[in-house]
């Protein structure tokens, strides 16, 4: 299978060396020529594009004959509303034309679970509607929406981490992250490994028009957290008096996803995935 992977960034490149050693063909997108020629070296095939460029559209279908399926994972190059339209909206929009004149090739797009802004606590699960809290966050929203109305995949995932990128870890260490107000909090975690899964899972049997959620099968308390690394760290979790800046608060279900996908999680807890992590 011929499969474009829009975003080769740390997950992108995970996807497509997973594509590469089971065999497929992949085509690689990246902005920065240098950057999209490394990927080379991986096996896959490097096309330097910024997809929310003018004219990115006309060079792509030219570029990718008997493309049979796209990930569009591509991320923002700024944290701002304008910085997520044209990587969200805009790039995505050009990959959901191309896979229109590819034939409706399977598209899957990664969303994100932060479209959910609930502060309450709750139980949030592939039905439930979105809550944007945050301007960026409504333009991600507006993302999804055009990627189910055109028939795409959408698979929104929780907090990513995995090798190389541990900040969690750090954040414990530092104090940055400490016990107090509010660390009854929900957090929600989804390992690099599993994130792969996911994506592969929806290419393979997903539906059109369907909403999938990546995320790990059981969501700890911020506290849960702080407490298991900072042991295993060997220092003692850091505590604050004063509330930090408000932030979501719910708990991400992906029991139907992983029924419907038939995906097996091989890290089912923060527990499994950030053990290796750790120092020993």
């Amino acid at each position: 299978m011929h499969v474009l992977v829009a975003g080769c960034g740390w997950l992108g490149t995970a996807l497509a060396k997973t594509l590469v050693a089971r065999g497929d063909r992949v085509t690689g997108i990246r902005r920065d020529p240098a950057r999209a020629e490394a990927l080379r070296g991986l096996g896959v095939e490097p096309l330097a594009l910024d997809l929310a460029a003018p004219g990115a559209g006309a060079r792509l279908p030219a570029r990718l004959p008997a493309v049979e399926a796209i990930v569009a994972c591509q991320s923002s190059g700024a944290d701002t509303a304008e910085g997520y339209r044209a990587a969200y909206v805009d790039a995505t929009g050009v990959l959901l034309a191309a896979a229109a004149r590819s034939g409706g090739v399977p598209l899957v797009y990664t969303g994100s679970t932060g479209v959910f802004g609930q502060r309450d606590g709750s139980d949030v699960d592939e039905a439930t509607p979105p809550a944007p809290a945050s301007p960026t966050a409504q333009v991600l929203v507006e993302a999804e929406r055009r990627v189910l109305d055109a028939g795409g995949r959408l698979l929104r995932l929780s907090g990513l981490y995995g090798p190389g990128r541990t900040g969690l870890v750090d954040r414990i260490r530092s104090g940055a992250m400490a016990l107090g107000p509010g660390d009854d909090a929900w957090m929600n975690w989804c390992h690099l490994d599993d994130a792969v899964a996911f994506v592969l899972a929806a290419l393979a049997r997903g539906a059109r028009g369907a909403t999938y959620h990546g995320s790990d099968a059981q969501p700890p308390r911020r506290r849960e957290v702080v407490t298991w690394v900072a042991e295993r760290l060997g220092v003692e979790p850091a505590r604050r008096d004063a509330p930090g800046p408000p932030g979501p608060n719910r708990r991400i279900l992906s029991e139907r996803t992983r029924a419907a996908l038939g995906v097996d999680l091989r890290y089912p807890s923060f527990r499994e995935g950030f053990a290796p992590l750790l120092p020993r």
